[in-house]
């Protein structure tokens, strides 16, 4: 099991706003909010698991649009279509989660499958897709990278889209529209409760 504190550390080593400093806090934002999303209970953990479901969808999207074509550049093709199809796995799950309630038996047990996969699955990156950036990319370059991965992060959806998942290709076709969609859904859902 990854460690947010050791990933906020390593975070710390990357300049503000370069990719793979990104990309470390926000592994531990995720451990986090799983441990959080545990503990807590009715409306609260409704609103940590939203949150900590538009941060995986984002963060996902972000990487499959941003990280991934640098990492097959850098000669890493096997290892990004691994995390692409990890991913798409997780959406399922993810996908399963989103029409639950939080207090539903199968909730616990599906956080559980997908925090177990998503640890992993960050574990991978951390170990396979960081060093060939770190490798193939100077400074500047992550930099930019990471104005581009934030840039797609306030575009990309709220909400798993399982047909979209682990497909760079389907991220920039249908990712915009879903986004729209996402967001429209969650502003109801703000001012109508219960209605998602």
């Amino acid at each position: 099991m990854g460690d947010a504190t050791e990933d906020r550390k390593k975070a710390q080593n990357y300049a503000e706003g370069d990719v793979l400093g990104i990309l470390y806090a926000q592994h531990a934002r995720i451990r986090d909010l799983f441990a959080e999303v545990k503990e807590a209970a009715g409306d609260e953990r409704a609103e940590l698991f939203a949150e900590l479901r538009a941060l995986l969808v984002a963060h996902e999207t972000a990487e499959e649009m941003i990280v991934r074509p640098i990492v097959t550049d850098a000669g890493g093709k096997d290892v990004a279509d691994a995390r692409n199809a990890e991913e798409a796995e997780a959406t399922e799950v993810l996908d399963e989660l989103d029409g639950l309630d939080v207090s539903d038996a199968d909730f616990d047990r599906l956080l559980a499958s997908l925090e177990a996969s998503v640890d992993a699955h960050a574990e991978a990156e951390e170990s396979d897709e960081f060093p060939l950036l770190e490798k193939s990319c100077s400074e500047e370059q992550r930099l930019g990278m990471g104005r581009m991965f934030r840039v797609v992060e306030t575009i990309a959806p709220t909400r798993p889209h399982p047909s979209t998942a682990g497909s760079p290709v389907a991220q920039y076709a249908v990712g915009p529209i879903a986004s729209l969609v996402d967001h429209a859904r969650d502003a109801v859902s703000k001012v109508l409760p219960g209605r998602s």
